[in-house]
């Protein structure tokens, strides 16, 4: 039978090309799918969780706008508040309140105090920009990696065309293109993977670095009131 004969259009179909490949071209084809589901996994994630964060923060950016006293409005945040802007105003009324205890101040405990409570709320800075730049390496990763991995494959599939074409002694295009095609797939299922990863690590480092400064920003803020507090008493 000839081989070129057997060829189809059925036989370019995705599930052919998968079923008919060399079992490293097929591992290689399995990782990247599996690396692409992982990155999706996070891009949704992350997605809700960006939005989620910033909603809160607008809420509670709001309340603290609307003229009620900082206590109150940490208060309000209850006991254990799970986004960082509550935390970030509770402990430093915390320590301002421990403060007052001791009475009446000098400059130098004043100046202590601002360094204590710059030092609680860079701490929950740092801890909640780790937090939300969690699996953004995940997505670096599969995003530099997987283009390299997919052209493995190829380059696999290809010597695969070259060992058919010396085996049978035969050049026809109808006997290397379903290798080919199996290689090309690699490839593509690589890009697959990356581009997407790519594009939302840069989206959401970019988030991630605004959401901080956003932090940043509340905390200077919370900072100087408190010194307004502090100067005040």
């Amino acid at each position: 039978m000839d081989p070129a004969a057997a060829v189809t259009p059925e036989s370019f179909d995705l599930l052919s090309i998968f079923v008919r490949a060399d079992w490293v071209v097929k591992l290689v084809m399995i990782g990247l799918a599996i690396s692409s589901l992982w990155s999706w996994t996070i891009i949704l994630d992350k997605a809700f969780r960006f939005a989620a964060l910033n909603r809160e923060a607008n809420t509670f950016e709001d309340q603290v706008a609307s003229g009620q006293s900082l206590e109150d409005v940490a208060a309000a945040a209850g006991e254990r508040p799970a986004h960082a802007l509550p935390r970030m105003l509770q402990g430093a009324l915390k320590e301002w309140r421990e403060a007052r205890l001791k009475g009446p101040a000098t400059e130098g405990q004043i100046a202590f105090l601002i360094q204590r409570i710059d030092r609680h709320l860079d701490a929950t800075i740092a801890r909640e920009s780790a937090r939300v730049e969690t699996g953004l390496g995940v997505l670096a990763i599969v995003a530099t990696a997987s283009p390299f991995v997919g052209l493995f494959g190829t380059v696999w599939g290809i010597m695969g065309s070259f060992q058919a074409i010396a085996i049978q002694k035969n050049t026809s295009l109808a006997i290397v293109a379903p290798s080919i095609a199996e290689a090309l797939l690699a490839t593509a299922i690589g890009l697959a993977a990356a581009i997407p990863a790519y594009i939302f690590y840069n989206a959401y480092s970019t988030a991630a670095g605004k959401y901080a400064g956003r932090l940043e920003s509340f905390a200077d803020d919370l900072s100087t009131a408190i010194q307004r507090r502090l100067a005040g008493s």
